[in-house]
């Protein structure tokens, strides 16, 4: 055999694809998965050399009752047998019922379409939580019986300030152990200590729920942490969005109570010789007073830890110390179980610590620290001194004229101030940070009053924890224009500033989670951070949220209802623009993540909400609500201006009704799918009759917003969309390429133009720098996104609601669209906008099929692009006519020609396997 073929041979046997990054529900390993049928995906790594076209042709599934049976190749739980399927996500377990605190384990084996032989993943494993309300053993327990409770729909009750409680538990450990698995919760927040250290690996646990119908429980693995012999559990309580007391002199969105701080706590311990035992909560255990003296989710907290006993998570403490008394569930029930929900959502984390950039001095006693940014968090400190020295920390966005930190920005004040108070134990350095409080803030003020006038505490150190949901990085972006990454920047910085178990609207004022941008921002949020589990308790909490006539409240949860004095709703409650995302954004992560269990769920809330809006419409037509928020009209920004709310009502109320026609045909509900496409049909007629005017070929008033919307949504008549999107393209040159659009309409602005290949009057808007844009905002030294387009320093600084370029920068500039209800060849179209007006951009997103790439450059005339599609999945890449493919192997795939409706430009389009490929051009 010649040298050449004989090398050519080994290279082949060298290839092989391997299942990777299992996951089990969308997550890697988890511990406490409280489901009875999850569901298992894989991603495909090619080995050797690159090779193209890489498709899984079948796949096996093997669970396990222990990892060595699956290393003798035995699934004793569950064997799928060879399956014919070229699927990688979720692939549904269908054995026998699962158990509950029991670890499983897993693997897979794939066979592709080049003959490969079949290869076997790396075992992973999950383990569950209590699947059944009756596991529960535990009690709730509190430090005093609860006042009485509100009964649905009648408001939270109100509750005075006082210190929060924290409770311990000892218990014996005489022989081995396998497995030891806690199950916790608290509330509103809590966090847990084991023999002196704390297990708990995130912040501000549990996520925030209306706690009437779901509390969630956490699950933690501390089989390793206990010891034999004497053990001790320890718990401290925090109020959160639980329980919201009126504090005087600090500042509160809104006071209301669902009960007294309260846990549980349940352990179930599997020795090595078989036995099992179980440790739960009870009257039994012991609790007193903590060191955190105040606390306020709104407000601050105050920590004096002169309060602290040495040792009260050990077991040491010879504090006197009380009895827990049993309570009830928090929704009333006696039985423990009922509404315990072992949500796996991204967990809050402290996941970067920022140090000052610059400090001031105000007066002997009071500095100022400059951390450089604003972000949500605390400030953490170390100080040296004595006891009753104390410590006060005034966070905020901005300074004031005398440069001192002012809280004006978030409705606070200095008779109201968000305050971090901390009193000094004197014994060493001492290292504290607030525990159940955050606040938004670039700025620290912090105000130093010693307990001896001679001999004032050292301030060693102040940094600030970012904290947010510990999301995964999936996307990253890049353009050629520095601009557009310091815009990027600033829309990222303000996303993660607002996840918080709900996408908050600021971290400041409100933390509460208005729906709208749940949808209208998904895909800026989905292209860069994994949100799968964290939409899916979002979805959840609008379900919960849903009056009985079918009304969805502007907030989930609704820890306030916005009404007037007579106790009617407000267009802060019912609005359709807010209130439509229990439709649209589930359907939103649908597409982007696959899983129809979302849908399935929340079918019925659908349903309902879009009854009420029928309900609600005179001749299909409505006319209520906020409209497109914070505008850019002649009058400060709130309500809509330039837009009618009948019209972006009306356009929302027909885009339900097609994402509720999608959705029936997702959920094989093919009677409700043509009766909702019907109904679609009829609001569409409505509109146009209503808002359209023919005669100019203009929507109501014709804005931006209204323009837009019938354009993005297919309202407009097919013979009059070359003449509305030149009026929408018409106005946007008309202001100087800025938009005058809000909250709602920016989003189908960028939509509209996206659609109709105009990215390049998109660029044109996003490269301005006067007042209003995002250059604007960076100019005046915005380091999120703020509220207002002008930077108003009367409003939020880090407010994500305004964007929606970021979905641009992706899906536009980038050119990666990513949509799993279209077709296998469909579901990735890459489409850079080449003709923009940029000199280039990339960027790569790890999605569900795996991470998606792409990257170009411009040059004059000439161009030149690279692309990667993920082995398992094709994709539709379509580029100028006239263009050169590179590709690694020179394998092209047959092009067609279309014209893109609008631009004037003609393209080609090939459908790809995976692979690197790489395309030259001109234009």
């Amino acid at each position: 055999m010649p040298i050449g073929i004989q090398a050519q041979a080994a290279k082949s046997l060298n290839n092989s694809v391997t299942p990777v990054e299992l996951r089990v529900s969308g997550l890697k390993a988890p511990v406490g998965l409280d489901e009875q049928e999850p569901f298992f995906q894989w991603l495909l790594a090619v080995h050797g050399p690159a090779q193209h076209n890489v498709l899984q042709s079948a796949y096996r599934i093997q669970v396990a009752s222990s990892a060595t049976l699956l290393d003798q190749g035995h699934g004793d739980i569950w064997d799928s047998g060879r399956r014919e399927s070229r699927d990688y996500i979720h692939i549904a377990y269908a054995g026998p019922p699962l158990h509950s605190h029991k670890t499983y384990f897993w693997k897979v084996c794939i066979w592709d379409n080049h003959g490969h032989p079949p290869s076997w993943s790396a075992t992973s494993h999950w383990t569950t939580a209590l699947l059944h309300p009756e596991d529960w053993v535990a009690k709730w327990i509190a430090a005093r019986p609860d006042e009485r409770q509100a009964s649905e729909g009648e408001g939270q009750s109100q509750v005075a300030p006082e210190a929060l409680p924290i409770f311990r538990h000892s218990f014996q450990l005489a022989k081995r152990v396998n497995q030891v698995l806690v199950y916790v919760s608290g509330l509103g927040q809590y966090e847990l200590h084991l023999n002196g250290h704390s297990v708990t690996n995130a912040v501000m646990t549990p996520g925030w729920t209306n706690y009437r119908k779901t509390v969630i429980y956490n699950t933690y693995d501390i089989t390793r942490q206990v010891k034999r012999g004497n053990n001790t559990l320890g718990v401290m309580l925090g109020n959160g969005m639980y329980n919201v007391p009126h504090i005087k002199g600090r500042y509160t969105k809104f006071v209301g109570s669902f009960g007294m701080p309260k846990m549980i706590l349940q352990m179930h311990i599997a020795f090595a010789d078989g036995t099992q035992e179980v440790v739960a909560s009870d009257h039994t255990w012991e609790t007193k007073p903590g060191p955190i003296v105040l606390s306020s989710i709104y407000g601050g907290e105050d920590y004096d830890a002169r309060e602290e006993e040495n040792g009260w998570d050990t077991g040491r403490s010879t504090a006197f110390w009380g009895y827990a008394v049993e309570v009830a569930a928090p929704n009333g029930s006696t039985h423990p179980g009922d509404s315990l929900n072992a949500l796996l959502i991204p967990p809050m984390k402290v996941n970067e610590v920022i140090k000052p950039v610059r400090q001031s001095e105000v007066n002997r006693n009071t500095r100022v620290y400059d951390l450089g940014k604003n972000f949500s968090g605390w400030p953490e400190i170390r100080v040296l001194g004595h006891a009753g020295d104390r410590i006060r920390m005034v966070p905020g966005e901005l300074l004031d004229q005398h440069g001192e930190v002012t809280q004006h920005s978030a409705s606070a004040s200095k008779e109201n101030p968000v305050l971090f108070t901390y009193i000094l134990h004197g014994n060493g350095i001492e290292k504290w940070h607030p525990r159940f409080s955050y606040y938004g803030f670039r700025y620290v003020q912090v105000e130093i009053t010693p307990a001896h006038e001679d001999a004032p505490p050292t301030l060693l150190s102040l940094v600030g924890n970012f904290v947010h949901d510990d999301v995964s990085l999936d996307g990253q972006f890049y353009s050629e224009v520095p601009l557009l990454n310091r815009i990027h920047q600033l829309i990222d910085q303000a996303i993660l500033s607002n996840l918080a178990s709900v996408l908050t609207d600021c971290p400041t004022r409100e933390k509460l989670g208005w729906l709208e941008q749940t949808y209208l921002n998904a895909g800026s949020v989905m292209y860069n951070y994994g949100v799968a589990q964290l939409y899916s308790k979002m979805a959840n909490d609008m379900s919960e949220a849903q009056l009985p006539d079918g009304l969805v409240p502007a907030i989930a949860p609704e820890f306030v209802a916005f009404l007037d004095k007579n106790g009617k709703n407000t267009a802060y409650r019912d609005s359709p623009e807010w209130g439509s995302a229990v439709i649209l954004s589930p359907w939103a992560a649908y597409r982007f993540y696959g899983d129809a269990r979302i849908l399935s769920t929340h079918y019925e809330a659908m349903v309902r909400y879009a009854a009420y809006l029928k309900s609600k419409s005179v001749n299909r037509v409505m006319n209520f609500g906020l409209g497109d928020w914070f505008d850019i009209g002649p009058l400060p920004p709130g309500e809509s201006q330039l837009t009618s709310k009948s019209l972006t009502a009306t356009a929302i109320y027909y885009q339900d009704l097609l994402a509720l026609a999608q959705i029936a045909t997702v959920l094989n509900k093919t009677d409700d799918a043509k009766r909702y496409s019907a109904e679609a049909e009829d609001v569409r007629a409505a509109f146009n009759k209503a808002l359209y005017h023919p005669e100019t070929k203009t929507y109501d008033r014709g804005s931006q917003t209204a323009n837009a919307m019938a354009l993005y949504l297919g309202l407009v008549p097919e013979r009059d969309r070359t003449s509305v999107l030149m009026n929408l393209v018409t106005d946007i040159r008309a202001h100087q390429n800025h938009v005058t659009a809000g909250d709602v309409g920016f989003h189908y602005v960028v939509e509209a133009l996206l659609e109709y290949g105009r990215s390049d009057v998109l660029y044109d808007i996003v490269s301005r720098t006067d007042s209003p844009s995002y250059g604007y905002q960076l100019s005046k030294g915005a380091t999120a996104l703020t509220e207002a387009w002008d930077t108003n320093p009367d409003l939020s600084q880090n407010h994500f609601m305004l964007g929606h370029a970021e979905e641009w920068f992706y899906r536009g500039l980038a050119g990666i669209d990513f949509d799993l209800n279209r077709s296998e060849a469909e579901r990735i179209r890459l489409e850079p906008a080449l003709t923009s007006g940029a000199p280039g951009g990339s960027a790569t997103v790890t999605t569900t099929l795996g991470a998606i790439s792409s990257s170009w450059q411009k040059s004059g005339n000439k161009w030149s692009a690279t692309f990667q599609i993920p082995a398992g999945a094709q994709a539709t890449v379509i580029l100028p006519i006239g263009v050169v493919p590179q590709e690694a192997d020179g394998h092209r795939v047959h092009a067609e020609t279309k014209e893109v409706f609008g631009a004037g430009s003609r393209t080609e389009k090939w459908v790809l396997g995976s692979g690197t490929y790489r395309f030259r051009g001109h234009i």
